[in-house]
């Protein structure tokens, strides 16, 4: 299978580039699957119902958020109609919507698409390692699931490293989102698990984490707020991860980061070209 994480996107230059230049990568890479966090892509905070179509519009099969789920209201409503919209699976029971859905890929197999939130300088939701042991055991890889996304929302790289380690040989990938910024530890890890810190985000690099840079600045130069947080709106780069697993055995066997636009040095999915 042919997957396609794109790492968070952020307002509607991250928008933009996902309508724009996904439909050609789904062609060309002949991709099975595009999960995409899309959890800042309402002007920086959240997701709408209307963006959440767009995605899907342009070829996601799941899109994934984060701990900025309920920024938009509506979010709290409208997912309930949304199965391809997943949010934190370690939210409080009662939580409207779903952390983890079987999804139709384009080939047809079925896979399994997790969001997880880290707890360490994050919001204190329940164990994330306890709940996606229970969602794994549920749905096990090549049993329930032909691939296993888990798209693990944290701070720390430590945090994302362990849940790494902790999934390796029953997830295809796990991949790092929130802190906006590519890392260059894409691997595969010893038991057959695509890993990546962090994707980065699909956004405006000339920015402070996808965010115009003044009113950032300004709070680390004076500690004093003098304006609201707005998504820059320059042209964007889209960030993520290309995975290619064994059908065999649902686990990787090729992995590459995708950055595509200005300011970053370019990466493709060299072996799909």
């Amino acid at each position: 299978m042919r997957i396609l994480f794109i790492g968070d996107v952020v307002g509607r230059s991250g928008r933009t580039i996902v309508s724009e230049r996904l439909p050609k990568l789904i062609r060309d890479w002949k991709l099975d699957l595009v999960v995409v966090n899309g959890e800042n892509a309402a002007g920086g905070f959240g997701i709408t119902e209307v963006i959440y179509n767009e995605f899907l519009d342009a070829g996601a099969d799941a899109v994934t958020l984060g701990n900025h789920a309920w920024d938009q209201r509506e979010a709290l409503v409208f997912i309930e109609r949304a199965p391809k919209l997943i949010r934190p699976v370690n939210y409080p029971a009662g939580t409207p919507g779903r952390g983890a859905a079987l999804i139709e890929a384009k080939n047809g197999a079925r896979a399994l698409v997790m969001n997880v939130m880290g707890r360490v300088f994050m919001d204190p939701l329940d164990d994330p390692f306890a709940v996606v042991e229970r969602e794994l055991s549920a749905c096990p890889l090549k049993q329930q699931a032909d691939a296993i996304v888990i798209d693990m929302h944290a701070e720390t790289t430590s945090e994302k490293q362990a849940m790494g380690y902790f999934c390796d040989g029953r997830a295809s990938l796990v991949v790092g989102t929130h802190t906006h910024a590519p890392t260059a530890d894409h691997r595969i890890l010893s038991g057959g698990t695509a890993f990546m810190s962090d994707a980065g985000m699909t956004g405006d690099f000339n920015s402070v984490i996808g965010m115009s840079k003044d009113e950032p600045v300004n709070r680390f130069l004076r500690k004093i707020p003098s304006g609201r947080f707005e998504a820059a709106d320059g042209p964007a780069t889209l960030c993520g991860l290309a995975v290619e697993t064994n059908d065999n055995t649902g686990l990787a066997k090729r992995v590459a980061p995708v950055r595509l636009g200005p300011h970053l040095q370019e990466a493709r999915a060299e072996f799909w070209d």
